[in-house]
Parts: C-alpha cells; structure tokens; sequence
C-alpha cells in the first residue's frame, strides 16, 4: 500500500530545462524522507508537483490518499506547506497572521484565535505576538511561517530547504520542532542541502540529481555504499612517509593513499578503535613521530561525492535549473493546479 506521500514518474521541463526527469517517491506514515541535493536538482519543483502548485507533464502522485491531479483542493485541505522562504504578511502581527490562517482554512475566529496562542506558544514567539513581522528576526519569521502552516495540523508537511539562512541556535530550534511533529504523527518531506540536516532528522534519504534520484535509503545504508571505516595517520617527518605507510597497509583491508605534500596517509579498515591502538603501538615502536591520528567514518558528504562527483550544497550548471525551480512559483501558465 503505497505511504502518505507517492509518486511515480514525475516529469516536469521548463523549456530546455528539465527539472524533473521521471522522480518516484514513497514516504511511510509518521516518518521524514530528506530530498537531499544541490541547487537545480529538482527538489523545489517536486515539492510545488507535490503540493499542487504546479502540474507535472507526467506521472501520478498521492498525498494523504488524495490523487493531487484529481483533487488538488483536498490535498491542500490535507497539508502543510513551509517553504524557502517565510510567506508571512509582514504589516500583520504574528498573532494576526495565524488568526488570518485559521480563517482562511475556514476554522472559525474563535477556534483560529485559539489554535494562535497555542502555536505562538510552542514556538517561543509569545512575547513578539503583537508586533509586526516586519519587526522579526529571520529565525523568528521562519518559525511563524512553520506555525503557519500547522494552524490546522495537517498529517502531512513539506518543508523546502526551511533552515536555509539560519544561524545554528535557529536551525537547532527548529529541528525540534520537527521531531516534535513527527513523534506526533507527522509525515514529513524535508528538502535540504544540508547535509547534517539529513543526517540528523530523516528516516530515510533520497539523494537527487538533474531531476533523478539516484540513490535511496537510510544515513547509514548510504554511507556504507562508499565503504567502512579508515585510519588516516599524519606522521611528523616527510622521510617517514614509507615506513608509515607500510605499517597501515600490513593492518589495513585495501590499498593505501599517500599524500605527500601533507604527509597523510590513509587507509580502510575493520576493527574500529581495537585497530586503531594496535596501529598506534606499531608506529611508536618503529619510532615513527606523529602529528595527527583518526578513525573516520563515512560522511553523508562522502556519499554525494561519490554518487555526483561534486558536493550536495552546489554544482556545476546548477543555477540554470534553479532559476527554472524558482519561476515555478512565478508563472502560471506552466500549468498552476486550481
């Protein structure tokens, strides 16, 4: 049975541009997928396909068991919608802004006014409730606009790259914020190029590429694609660069590389920190000085590199693509759902 978010076969071109080049998704209920990729990858314009704001020229996609190119009007009944950028009135207070959200959903002014005071609460803003938004910090405007979109809690949110231009504090508010929804119940579907921030909040992972995914499943499922563990040994004097690296390799799993401007020298390995302090009783009994020893693991980072060729926060070309993702929003003609 396919999950609170579905897709098959999503296509969407904007002139040359193909933003979307057959994506399918499947998200489980009450958990977060991370569409994570560069600028231009396509992930804006899934979540717009996704949301109703724009047709795709082909496939099918349900969210919340509604058929979004069927009943556009019950999907959104249906969700929750947390962009790139806070959709606030910025001459209404935030107590106004959600109190007009509630009555645009049609709730009722004295159930919106409520449901504003429990959300200004939750998300720390009780004390900026009467001033203008206009008035807000970034990191405040980004959670009224989350409230916002949970005025009427929805079962399913999309959150576009939300935490973009936070500062840490805000980004680490808002990530418990997100967990906190999830644990409600939520289903999520988080787009970010932040790779932390996949790594930190998403059950599971869809790396996109030129409109594609190309890669699917856990953080760590992901990382074990692009290999184990592995010790990286920096040694102190050049002329010990051999002899390091001749220890590495006898208690190593593969091939080593050597980096001689830097003097490091790497390689895989199994047997995690057991391993690492036989190596270093190796290199101390050979006399071998070091400056700097590790047991790395596998970073998110290390897998789109892997799977692109470049890393997840941009990419050659991208920017045509993401000019194409942002018109979207600009244009109805491209076929805006109604």
């Amino acid at each position: 049975m396919p999950g609170a978010i579905y897709a098959e076969g999503l296509e969407k071109a904007f002139g040359e541009v193909r933003a979307l080049d057959g994506v399918d998704l499947d998200v489980p209920e009450g958990t977060v997928l991370g569409l994570l990729g560069p600028n231009g990858a396509g992930k804006t314009t899934a979540v717009r396909v996704l949301t109703t704001l724009i047709k795709p020229d082909r496939g099918s996609a349900v969210v919340a068991g509604v058929d979004v190119l069927k009943e556009p009007d019950e999907v959104r009944r249906r969700i929750g919608l947390s962009g790139q950028f806070a959709a606030v009135d910025e001459y209404l207070t935030g107590r106004e802004n959600l109190a007009m959200v509630g009555r645009l959903y049609q709730i009722g002014g004295r159930r919106a006014r409520a449901r504003a005071e429990e959300l200004l609460e939750r998300f720390h803003l009780t004390d900026a409730a009467d001033r203008p938004a206009k008035t807000y910090s970034g990191g405040m405007r980004r959670r009224l606009d989350l409230a916002a979109a949970l005025v009427v809690s929805p079962p399913v949110m999309f959150m576009d790259e939300p935490t973009t231009g936070l500062d840490p504090r805000n980004r680490q508010q808002l990530w418990e914020v997100i967990q906190e929804l999830v644990a409600g119940g939520t289903t999520l579907l988080l787009t970010t190029q932040y790779l932390e921030e996949a790594d930190h909040l998403a059950h599971d992972i869809a790396v996109v590429d030129h409109g594609r995914v190309i890669a699917r499943g856990t953080s760590d499922q992901l990382k074990a694609r692009t290999g184990g563990e592995r010790v990286e040994v920096v040694v102190h004097r050049r002329e010990h660069i051999g002899i390091a690296d001749e220890v590495l390799r006898g208690l190593g799993e593969g091939g080593s590389t050597v980096e001689p401007h830097t003097r490091r020298i790497t390689v895989p390995v199994s047997g995690g920190a057991r391993l690492l302090a036989e190596v270093i009783r190796e290199l101390d009994a050979r006399d071998i000085e070091i400056d700097d020893i590790g047991l790395r693991r596998p970073t998110l980072d290390d897998v789109f590199i892997s799977l692109t060729g470049h890393t997840a926060e941009g990419a050659e070309g991208a920017e045509g693509t993401k000019g194409a993702e942002r018109g979207a929003g600009r244009r109805p003609r491209e076929g805006a759902a109604s």
